[in-house]
């Protein structure tokens, strides 16, 4: 019935028909229906639009691998290849997350006399790049004149920006070359994404360079060459070189966006300064932009490691008054700052804070404000906030366990010390070095021991609870042995 209502240009109502037949049918009955086709329209070939609409069911029906099958006993059977279910087929493909699979396909239907567009073999490009698979997707480059379609800058562009990522440079220069001798001038994103490059290998001169060579070719660098520019010098080290970037910018009326600001403010506070960084942020204010939370971060960051606590917290409140939300970065770039200058009772807030915010401290996080607490002999506080740690699904590292061990010994705790050792070795959390060294100093310190120097000369030496625990024995008995003499 179908096939006769294809022939006669009737294909709109032929396809519920096919629908329904592929609904009962199922997955890997193409053959099977193909074979029906073929039956109805003997002795002459299937209607072209038949097998289309078949394959055009298959692939609704979200069954791609027989839509495919359908095709191919089309070619099998040297029917002309249905363009319709193909060119759909492929989007299919090129949409699914395997891009390999979309580019054997279309290699396929393009080897069955499937019209080549330039744009199918841009895409498919770019998708295999940003898997990482600039290797084939370089493979599709060397295709696109196999079937006379000339490669654009697009073509080029999308290539040279893979190999770049996966930080190969020389790859990405030698296609730049090879597009010059096959006429492609290259535009201002070839040069960005070169530069982005070298900027990224913390090649400068040949960045600069770059720069140069493309402001000589008449191409007019954008926000994007500029801010990469900026941050590659900034990153370097290089502050005063990126300002004069910045203003060399300015000079020639590009507006710098949130992105380039936000480079400067980085790169400042890195070099400590915050001076400088909050003029940067007026500026921007005074452009109309506004603070993002990636500004306040870095901000709030370079505050902290600075020992600017009272800066990191008014720029945390004015943050909050713009209704920008803190996120897990932010609030650990504080806690780290808070903790590390002592100001425990804010570190404690802070933590306390950001878990009420719906966020979930990590362990490092924690840690910071364990090892602050024990650093001011403030153990108890320490040990709640292990049980708090663990009541989240934390399990401590060694790490963790270590600092509590340290603030015990320090208080001369060893009993409780030795305890904490029991404690981890039952939760399977093996002591490292630093974990015996602490117990060793701690016993030198506040223990029973006869020879001190001898106890430290141990330290680095001990491997194991057995060792740890056969040399204390040993070295603290000694003075009771020369009490019995």
């Amino acid at each position: 019935m179908a096939h006769l209502l294809h022939r006669r240009r009737l294909p709109s109502l032929a396809r519920p028909l096919l629908r329904l037949l592929v609904a009962r049918r199922g997955r890997h009955s193409a053959p099977a229906l193909f074979s029906v086709a073929l039956q109805a329209a003997a002795p002459r070939p299937p209607h072209p639009s038949l097998l289309d609409s078949l394959a055009l069911e298959y692939a609704d029906a979200g069954l791609v691998s027989d839509a495919i099958h359908c095709l191919r006993l089309a070619l099998r059977h040297r029917l002309p290849l249905p363009f319709r279910s193909s060119a759909r087929l492929l989007r299919q493909l090129m949409r699914s997350d395997s891009p390999a699979a979309a580019w054997a396909f279309y290699l396929e239907i393009l080897a069955a006399g499937f019209p080549p567009k330039l744009q199918t073999f841009n895409v498919l490009m770019h998708s295999l790049c940003k898997e990482g698979k600039v290797r084939e997707a370089h493979s599709i480059l060397d295709e696109i004149r196999r079937f006379k379609t000339v490669p654009s800058a697009v073509s080029f562009n999308t290539l040279i920006n893979g190999y770049c990522k996966v930080g190969d440079l020389e790859a990405g220069f030698d296609l730049k070359r090879r597009m010059m001798e096959a006429g492609v001038h290259p535009d201002v994103f070839t040069y960005s994404v070169l530069i982005r490059g070298l900027c990224k290998a913390s090649r400068l001169e040949d960045a600069n360079l770059l720069f140069d060579e493309m402001c000589s070719r008449g191409l007019v660098p954008n926000a994007v060459t500029f801010t990469t520019m900026i941050d590659g010098h900034c990153k370097d080290g290089k502050v005063v070189a990126g300002m004069e970037i910045f203003r060399e910018m300015c000079r020639k009326g590009i507006q710098p966006d949130l992105v380039t600001f936000n480079a400067l403010v980085n790169c400042l506070c890195k070099a400590g300064d915050l001076r400088e960084a909050k003029l940067v942020v007026e500026e921007m204010r005074g452009r109309g932009l506004k603070p993002d939370k990636v500004t306040y971060t870095t901000l709030i960051d370079g505050c902290c490691k600075e020992g600017h606590l009272e800066l990191a917290i008014e720029v945390k409140r004015r943050m909050m008054a713009e209704g920008i939300e803190l996120d897990d970065v932010t609030y650990t770039a504080l806690i780290s700052g808070l903790s590390r200058e002592g100001w425990v009772v804010d570190a404690e807030r802070t933590l306390h804070e950001m878990v009420r915010a719906g966020m979930v401290p990590n362990e490092v996080t924690y840690t910071m404000v364990i090892d602050a607490f024990c650093k001011k002999g403030e153990v108890k506080t320490g040990f709640k906030l292990l049980k708090e740690m663990q009541s989240k699904g934390h399990k401590p590292g060694v790490i963790t366990y270590n600092v509590i061990m340290n603030g015990l010994c320090k208080l001369g705790q060893m009993k409780n010390a030795n305890m904490l050792l029991n404690a981890m070795l039952n939760l399977r959390v093996t002591p490292d070095d630093v974990t015996y060294n602490i117990l060793l100093e701690g016993h030198c310190k506040h223990g029973e021991v006869e020879n001190q120097e001898e106890l430290r000369g141990e330290k680095g030496m001990v491997s194991d609870f057995a060792v740890y625990t056969s040399l204390i024995n040993e070295l603290v008995r000694k003075p009771r042995s020369h009490q019995n003499k």
